[in-house]
């Protein structure tokens, strides 16, 4: 028991890690990455550019989900979670050491983006090996609840990372925050990384990677098989994916940009609201988790999709009705859909593809799904805030929701196709 203790202690840590470094750069995109490293017309356009640069990481993480994936179905889980952990938390610690624009000129973006690249490709194998980390060590009958509790990385990333920037908002006034302030958050992350890694190095491998070895039915190149034989399972989970990725970020960092720089809500009040919301995205996840076990990852996926959609139809009117109370209540409405589509998630991926090349399948598919949910939807959002029309922003939280629930509808685990072919044979 120890020892699957240890293994959720490791996956959550290193979720954390993983999800406190995008979130503070997420934030420091809607707040100061503009006009500290996009030379722009207005404000609005280099906050355009900011979010530009977020999306970057996610270009980034379908290569690191091949590469990392390749190595998570060869080598193991373990030893290649360590190596993803350890280039992600690099490339944060060094944003918090890059010269501004001011003083470097065109090598300051440059040298963002790159950073942001070496994230996003970290990140791109650190996801789906922690989710396979707590499925494939889970119980039977606990996949859905162990890998919540993995899923529990990602709000205790987001408090962290609020945190840490409401207490800067606290200690410093804005010229303070500009010069320097908001490095601070990049250099913390090392702190986390070290204790990640530490934990990360005294888990064992999982018994069904393991016995895949005893085996012998380690393949080759992981890639062709899935692309080969798993095609469609993946694309349907990738828009299994995408409501996940869209209300994280239209509720996290696109919701800060417009609240603060188009609505006119402090910083720090606002602030305050994400994270009040954050404990409903706990509730939410914990609950799925243990629905999961009860009907099944897919229906409770399902759930959150035609949730997500719902939400879509009152968000922007939420954010834009002028009252703290109200667009609070909107961000713990979205936070709580949010637990109940990412809660479940990992586990009903998991059952998408066999286990000798489960690592890139899972990988592959939750990063492609970032790419349109987590990447796509933050910038229309912007643009459409830059072209005065953001007020249509909730159908790109309904847009998400249609496509989850149609890669539920068509993703199919292994166990029902291996029936079928039993039967078909």
């Amino acid at each position: 028991m120890r020892a699957k203790r240890r293994v959720l202690a490791a996956a959550l840590m290193g979720t954390a890690v993983e999800f406190y470094d995008f979130f503070i750069y997420g934030t420091a995109a809607a707040l100061v990455f503009g006009p500290l490293f996009f030379p722009a017309s207005s404000p609005a356009a280099q906050t355009l550019l900011a979010f530009a640069s977020f999306g970057l990481a996610f270009l980034a993480r379908p290569v690191g989900a091949i590469a990392f994936g390749h190595f998570g179905d060869r080598v193991g889980r373990k030893s290649t979670l360590v190596v993803s952990l350890l280039m992600m938390g690099l490339s944060t610690f060094a944003i918090a050491l890059l010269p501004t624009y001011a003083t470097a000129g065109w090598i300051a973006p440059a040298l963002l983006c790159l950073m942001r690249f070496g994230q996003g490709f970290g990140l791109g194998g650190e996801w789906g090996g922690a989710a396979l980390l707590t499925a494939e060590h889970a119980p039977s009958g606990w996949e859905g609840r162990f890998v919540s509790i993995m899923q529990l990385g990602s709000p205790i990333g987001f408090f962290a990372a609020n945190g840490v920037f409401l207490l800067l908002g606290v200690l410093l006034d804005d010229a303070q925050f500009m010069a320097w302030g908001w490095r601070i958050p990049f250099l913390g992350s090392a702190v986390l990384v070290m204790l990640g890694l530490w934990i990360r190095l005294k888990i064992e491998e999982t018994p069904q990677f393991q016995a895949a070895l005893d085996k012998e039915e380690v393949v080759r190149i992981p890639l062709f098989e899935i692309i080969g034989r798993h095609g469609l399972q993946v694309l349907a989970g990738a828009a299994g994916v995408v409501s996940t990725f869209a209300v994280f970020y239209l509720a996290t960092s696109f919701a800060l940009a417009l609240a603060v720089d188009q609505i006119g809500f402090a910083r720090a009040d606002f602030l305050m609201l994400q994270m009040i919301a954050n404990c409903f995205y706990v509730v939410g996840i914990l609950l799925a988790g243990i629905l999961a076990d009860r009907i099944g990852s897919r229906l409770v996926l399902a759930g959150g999709a035609c949730a997500t959609i719902a939400v879509g139809t009152v968000f922007e009117a939420g954010l834009r009705s002028g009252s703290l109370t109200l667009a609070g209540e909107t961000l713990c409405a979205a936070m709580l859909v949010l637990g109940f589509n990412n809660g479940p998630l990992g586990s009903w991926l998991a059952t998408l593809f066999p286990v000798r090349s489960r690592y890139t399948g899972v990988s592959l598919a939750f990063n492609l799904g970032g790419i349109l949910g987590g990447a796509a939807v933050p910038f229309i959002a912007q643009l459409l805030v830059v072209q005065g029309s953001s007020q249509t922003t909730g159908v790109l939280l309904l847009t998400a929701g249609l496509a989850t629930l149609a890669g539920t509808l068509f993703g199919r685990s292994r166990a029902a196709v291996d029936m079928q072919q039993g039967q078909t044979a």
